[in-house]
């Protein structure tokens, strides 16, 4: 492994990572506030706040298994070394920004593991890549959705049996208050999941520069410093993606945005405690269209629905051959 990186570089390459993690809770802040935003019980100033503090924090609930994953899950960490994790963040970065521009809801880590997996292969062919650890993110593009759609679904027809004799109004104001817990869970789920990518990303940029010699692990700074990168990046909101994932799918009530919220905080809590590194915008996508068609088919627009699947599909190949491409361009100035 290359372990001449000066530290000035190093300093650098971290930065660009927490850059990343800013840019994560600024494009995927949406995920966590479209729906509390949309269905009108909290101001957007308001929710950004909400769903930061929740984001920050979720590190005191969740262990770092999928921050594992990611460092040593998808290819090989030794073959990892600095112009690796470059190309790698290069990749999920350019994909971010072109689809936050886009008002596109993409995954920003499926971006990320799309740029590992077109970096490491730039590098040392398709032998390096861990295919456990990537298969199992792959079948999560489809699974969490899925997931996150069945449990809205079942839970938009419990809350619909339970509350069968009693009035609208009171059915829209008790789960108006309870949003702001669907809405903290979901924040939390967040916040555990996908900060944890960009601390795998750390760990094993510090591994590869003989900064480990117990072996791979996640320091504490690195911990905190990623929560806060990404509290900070949530803060600043999302609002071209918020008006798709809130209103342009489906119109949503209090009541589906609570199931819609709670389906997707479900998911991802048990994605996050079994290490899948999982995205957030598709689980709280899927729990969208769930709830909406919870009420009719016609309810969800599904053209809509086809595209962001679209943008699915064409995230991880996207952000690999970007990350490919920036690692060879960095050969250039050697």
């Amino acid at each position: 492994m290359d372990t001449t990186l000066a530290l000035p570089l190093l300093y650098g390459l971290i930065a660009v990572a927490l850059l990343f993690d800013f840019l994560n809770g600024l494009h995927d802040a949406a995920n966590s506030i479209a729906t509390i935003v949309a269905t009108r019980v909290l101001r957007p100033q308001f929710a950004v706040v909400w769903a930061a503090f929740f984001n920050t924090i979720a590190f005191l609930f969740f262990g770092l298994h999928v921050a594992q994953t990611i460092g040593t899950g998808i290819v090989e960490a030794q073959i990892i070394d600095p112009r690796v994790i470059f190309g790698a963040l290069m990749g999920a970065i350019s994909w971010n920004v072109i689809t936050w521009r886009l008002g596109i809801p993409s995954s920003s880590s499926h971006a990320l593991v799309g740029g590992i997996v077109g970096a490491g292969t730039a590098k040392a062919g398709f032998g390096v890549i861990v295919w456990s650890g990537l298969g199992k993110t792959l079948a999560a593009i489809v699974m969490s959705p899925l997931i996150g759609l069945v449990l809205a679904l079942v839970l938009v027809f419990i809350v619909s049996w339970a509350c069968a004799r009693t009035t609208p109004f009171v059915v829209d104001r008790t789960f108006r208050r309870l949003q702001f817990i669907s809405a903290s869970l979901y924040s939390l789920g967040h916040g555990g999941n996908d900060a944890q990518k960009t601390m795998g990303i750390i760990a094993v940029l510090l591994f590869s520069q003989g900064m480990m010699p117990d072996g791979f692990h996640v320091p504490f700074w690195v911990v905190i410093a990623c929560q806060l990168a990404m509290g900070f990046g949530t803060l600043f909101g999302g609002w071209k993606i918020v008006h798709t994932m809130g209103s342009k799918i489906t119109r949503l009530t209090p009541v589906q945005g609570f199931c819609a919220e709670t389906g997707g905080a479900i998911t991802l809590f048990a994605a996050t405690w079994l290490g899948i590194p999982v995205s957030t915008t598709h689980t709280i996508t899927g729990a969208i269209i769930g709830v909406g068609a919870a009420k009719r088919a016609s309810a969800v627009r599904w053209g809509i629905a086809g595209n962001i699947v679209i943008a699915w599909v064409v995230t991880i190949p996207a952000a690999a051959l970007i990350a490919a491409a920036a690692y060879g361009a960095v050969g250039l100035f050697r």
